[in-house]
Order: C-alpha cells, then sequence, then structure tokens
C-alpha cells in the first residue's frame, strides 16, 4: 500500500497517512535521482582525473624504412610477448628521435619495449632467436644479459603526466 519504505515502517505503527506517503514518494525519488547524479558525475570525473598519460621519446633512430614500434607492458606475465602489450603504437622511422603518447593510462607500474621495424613485419627479428637484429630499446636502459625482464624496465606511472626516454641500440 505504502511505496515509501520509511513510510510503510511507520504505517505498521499507525502513525502516518497516505497523503504523506505520497509527498515522501515524490520527494525521495528526487532527491535519490539528485544523489545518483552526483555520484555518477563524481565518478565519471574521478576517473578522468585519474587517468595517466605518459610521453616516451624514443633516440637513437637510424633514420631509414620501416616504423618505430612502442609497446606498454603492465606486467610480468605479459612482457617481450608483443600480443599481450597493453598497447602499441607504431610510427615513421624518418626521425633520429620521436615520440608518442599513451593516454588515459591507470596509474600503476609500467616497462617499455621499443624497436625500429625495419621491415614493418610487426616483430623484432632475431638472429638464432635471441640476437636483435634490429634496433632495440627498454625502458629504464637496463644492461641486458639473457632476456630482458620486466622488473629492471619498470617504472611508476602516477596520476599526472610520466616522461621516458628510450634509446635504440643497434
Amino acid at each position: 500500500m505504502f511505496s515509501c519504505p520509511i513510510i510503510r515502517m511507520a504505517a505498521m505503527h499507525r502513525k502516518v497517512s497516505l497523503s504523506f506517503d505520497r509527498f515522501c514518494t515524490t520527494t525521495l525519488s528526487s532527491t535519490w535521482l539528485a544523489v545518483l547524479v552526483f555520484m555518477i558525475s563524481v565518478m565519471l570525473l574521478g576517473g578522468i582525473a585519474n587517468a595517466a598519460r605518459l610521453k616516451v621519446t624514443v633516440d637513437d633512430i637510424h633514420v631509414g624504412p620501416g616504423s618505430i614500434r612502442v609497446a606498454l607492458y603492465a606486467n610480468d606475465d605479459s612482457f617481450r610477448h608483443e600480443e599481450r602489450a597493453s598497447r602499441i603504437i607504431s610510427t615513421a622511422a624518418n626521425s633520429e628521435s620521436i615520440s608518442v603518447t599513451f593516454n588515459d593510462l591507470p596509474a600503476g607500474q609500467y616497462a617499455v619495449v621499443a624497436y625500429h621495424d625495419a621491415n614493418d613485419n610487426k616483430k623484432l627479428d632475431l638472429k638464432l632467436g635471441m640476437f636483435p637484429e634490429e634496433g632495440w630499446g627498454l625502458s629504464n636502459d637496463p644492461t641486458v644479459i639473457g632476456p630482458p625482464r620486466f622488473g629492471p624496465s619498470a617504472f611508476d606511472v602516477a596520476n599526472s603526466n610520466t616522461n621516458i626516454v628510450v634509446h635504440l641500440h643497434y
């Protein structure tokens, strides 16, 4: 009979009238709608405010055919497996230095692998399955003996703008 939960409880104790129930339903419905709109706005604006931007500058490029591929990784399991990269940006290898920007990133730890895909086959070509035949670089420019690991290349992206430089090695 009464749609307002507060009024229903009061009605059980016979302290309310039907006309007050209509007032309460209308008022509470408007109030709940305003609260809902406010909460959604805060969530949306909070998500935008928490989104970070990462600018990656790739230096020491040997200008020539092909493209520079910049792959962003969010964890050790995906690192160096381009098909599992969080994001990939590819741009022409027409300058000794290029910059790419990853927008709307959640704060967290990331690592970058960049390489000069001279033949545009969308993979880093390896000699004997181990030694890069194309220019390559990692975030933090760690010394690498064996397959590179996520940890030494990892860096933090906060809720703001982050800039890193990756140097290519040929």
